[in-house]
C-alpha cells in the first residue's frame, strides 16, 4: 500500500482550492500511470481510504469515484488505459457533458456550480463530480483540446 501512496506527483497538489475529491482524483491518476495494470477502482479506493478514512461515507461516496472511473474507462485521463471500470450511466453521462463543456468554455474550470449547471441544465448541487473533473482538467489530465 504505502509504495502506491509514495509515488503520488505532488506537485500537481499546488492548486488552492482543490478539495479533497480533486486531490483523491489527481492522486489517483498518478498512481494509477506509475502503477500500469493496478485497477483505477482499487486505486480510488486505496487513496480515498487515505484521505477520508476507510469505510466513511466520504470514502465510499459513489459520484465522485464513478466520475472518475467514467473518465479513466473513457480514455480521458492521459496516460490511462480505456477499459471497463464502472457501471454508472449517470455519472458517466455528466462526466462527458462536462469535459465537452470545459472544452467549449474552459473559464468554466473556475466555477464548478456554473460548469454542473450547465451539465444538468437545472440549478441542483453536484456531489463530488465537478471537483474531480476540474481538479483533473486544470492539472492538464484531460486533454483540453
Amino acid at each position: 500500500m504505502d509504495v502506491f501512496l509514495q509515488t503520488w506527483n505532488l506537485h500537481a497538489l499546488g492548486e488552492l482550492c482543490m478539495t479533497k475529491y480533486g486531490e483523491a482524483a489527481i492522486k489517483s491518476a498518478d498512481v494509477i500511470i506509475s502503477n500500469e495494470g493496478k485497477s483505477p477502482r482499487d486505486i480510488w479506493d486505496l487513496i480515498t481510504s487515505d484521505i477520508f478514512g476507510e469505510g466513511t461515507c466520504s470514502q465510499k461516496k459513489g459520484c465522485p469515484r464513478n466520475t472518475f472511473l467514467a473518465l479513466c474507462e473513457e480514455g480521458m485521463i492521459k496516460g490511462i488505459t480505456k477499459g471497463n471500470y464502472t457501471n454508472s450511466r449517470k455519472n458517466k453521462e455528466y462526466a462527458l457533458k462536462a469535459v465537452k463543456i470545459l472544452k467549449e468554455k474552459p473559464n468554466l474550470e473556475n466555477n464548478p456550480k456554473a460548469l454542473w449547471i450547465k451539465v444538468i441544465d437545472e440549478p441542483k448541487i453536484h456531489n463530488g463530480q465537478m471537483d474531480v473533473i476540474i481538479a483533473l482538467w486544470k492539472n492538464g489530465y484531460i486533454d483540453g483540446k
